[in-house]
């Protein structure tokens, strides 16, 4: 992708690709996507015993693939990475839809460290603060976690038939959005601009927002960004993401 006028913006070296590449890094986040979806669900079908039985499994999977990594380092990031998936799913959609607690997720995390000795557990505190740490390590896990995030709001909010609802969602994912560029200043109006193309993306290859409301709510979004963003942020931001929909859409002629 492109700012429109500095060229294709390049993230800072991400000094824990080394133990987990980038492909790790975005298998990490849909795993912890996948893990929360499932457990959220079964939690609002209300079926205490299916959301056991899938903490057992997820729990099971999740940790044969952490033994899968080479070396106790890789290991711990790894679990890092999941917990550190699961837990910002749960708390966004508790900021955005007024849960005070998902149970289900708040077992699997705690599932998910159990067995760790002292050592693994220390090691796995370090990884998880890494993460953390530096705006650009990890950068594939945090641009896949958030796009995805950031699309299942927008998702949500445009299947919304209730205004309110729909403005409520609005108003929670905008505040994250602008949020998360306050958060990191390097490369957070990057990640804000990758989830705007693909909004944009999906509204052109799925007629996704194609109610009234919907379409409102959407056009909202980014003229809200506009505003609460200061232009030294907004302007690189919105250049990026349309620049991304205008190579797609030449990639699709071309094709």
């Amino acid at each position: 992708m492109s700012d429109g006028s500095t060229g294709p913006f390049s993230p800072p070296p991400d000094c824990l690709a080394g133990l987990a590449t980038a492909e790790v890094q975005r298998l990490a986040a849909r795993m912890a996507q996948d893990a929360f979806t499932r457990i959220f669900r079964l939690t609002l079908e209300g079926d205490a015993a299916a959301v056991e039985a899938a903490v057992i499994e997820i729990e099971r999977l999740a940790k044969n693939w952490v033994r899968a990594a080479d070396g106790e380092d890789a290991r711990a990031l790894r679990l890092a990475l999941l917990v550190s998936g699961i837990d910002q799913w749960g708390l966004v959609w508790c900021q955005a839809f007024g849960l005070t607690a998902i149970p289900g997720i708040s077992v699997l995390l705690g599932t998910l460290r159990s067995g760790l000795d002292a050592a693994a557990d220390a090691r796995f505190q370090q990884e998880f603060a890494a993460i953390e740490q530096v705006e650009s390590d990890a950068v594939d896990f945090k641009m896949e976690l958030r796009r995805n995030i950031h699309l299942a709001l927008w998702h949500a909010m445009i299947a919304c038939d209730d205004r309110d609802e729909a403005l409520a969602i609005l108003a929670a994912l905008g505040a994250m959005l602008v949020a998360l560029v306050g958060h990191m200043p390097t490369i957070g109006w990057w990640l804000v601009a990758d989830a705007l193309a693909h909004i944009q993306l999906r509204c052109l290859t799925d007629t996704a927002a194609s109610t009234e409301l919907a379409r409102e709510t959407t056009e909202a979004l980014f003229v809200a960004l506009r505003k609460a963003l200061p232009r030294e942020s907004s302007e690189p931001m919105f250049a990026h993401a349309n620049q991304a929909v205008i190579s797609w859409q030449r990639s699709r002629r071309v094709h």
